[in-house]
């Protein structure tokens, strides 16, 4: 008998881990319109903790006065991306029909280019393929979901609240006040970079007069939280917008080299720099933590599986 159960031994274990595994995604599944906001608002009180601390530091700042000015500048920003997404997405709705007529004019273009070279295509299929395509209501979605994620603010600032009395009302342990700093020294990293490179790719594509730059500046921020993937797929998101308005010329080519060209410095060189090393994370591994998130809470899993 007990031959038996030691040799049943690791499969009773793997089944048990299983198990866990399963629980533990149920839960993350079933409670994320919770814990989202409390991660976010543990990152934000994080940063807002190292803030005040280096104000009182450096100008003899009170902490709770130092904690008001990181919520006003905090709320601040968060206004301001909002109207300049919100005026982006109408704008872009606005324009539909426009953005019609260079798509269909953009496909002629193709078709005919594929007859001289003898490529045979089914002109109809590609024309009611595009026409059942929802981009519009795409661009839609993606335009609610950064919306709903400002609209969820009081949430996010409630729980801050909570976690900073929690903070006041008992003595941290040096280890956890070290992983505090740790963790806040990278985010402060992370979102220096970020911000640099929007304000990068803003300029690239205002100076090439591409529309909704400053929603794709918004959505370079964003994604530049995704090691690896975010930055390519940032690289190339504002190629679709280039096509619709000028079609493939020097406009498309341009944008790219600058583009690609920016990410690659901002994180192999800076990034790798202030940071100390690199991450070398596995592309796989990566990939395999963005499906999982993805699936578990969406979306906002992605940018908050670092």
């Amino acid at each position: 008998m007990k031959d038996t159960t030691s040799k049943f031994a690791p499969i009773n274990t793997i089944c048990l881990m299983i198990l866990a595994a399963s629980a533990s995604t149920w839960v993350l599944v079933y409670t994320k319109s919770v814990l989202m906001p409390f991660v976010i608002a543990l990152f934000i009180s994080m940063l807002a903790n190292s803030s005040a601390n280096w104000l009182n530091r450096r100008w003899k700042i009170p902490y709770t006065l130092g904690i008001i000015l990181n919520f006003v500048l905090f709320m601040a920003v968060i206004t301001m991306v909002a109207s300049f997404i919100s005026s982006s997405i109408e704008s872009f709705v606005a324009g539909a029909g426009i953005y019609t007529d260079r798509l269909n004019d953009s496909v002629d273009w193709i078709l005919s280019k594929a007859t001289n070279y003898h490529i045979n295509i089914n002109a109809q299929f590609v024309t009611d393929t595009l026409a059942k395509f929802p981009v519009f209501n795409m661009v839609k979605s993606v335009g609610g979901l950064i919306m709903s994620l400002f609209t969820n603010i009081l949430l996010v600032t409630l729980f801050v609240i909570f976690i900073f009395m929690g903070n006041a009302s008992a003595e941290k342990p040096a280890l956890v006040g070290t992983i505090q700093k740790q963790i806040s020294f990278y985010l402060l990293v992370k979102i220096g970079v970020s911000i640099l490179a929007a304000v990068c790719t803003w300029i690239v594509l205002t100076s090439t007069k591409t529309e909704l730059a400053m929603m794709l500046a918004v959505l370079t921020f964003i994604l530049n939280f995704i090691p690896n993937i975010g930055p390519s797929i940032a690289t190339v998101a504002p190629l679709p917008v280039l096509f619709l308005q000028h079609g493939f010329d020097w406009h498309m080519i341009l944008v790219l080299v600058l583009l690609a060209a920016m990410h690659f410095v901002i994180g192999n060189i800076l990034e790798t720099k202030w940071l100390g090393k690199g991450m070398n994370l596995d592309p796989l591994v990566v990939v395999a933590s963005l499906i999982f998130w993805a699936l578990v809470w969406g979306v906002m899993g992605a940018f908050l599986l670092k």
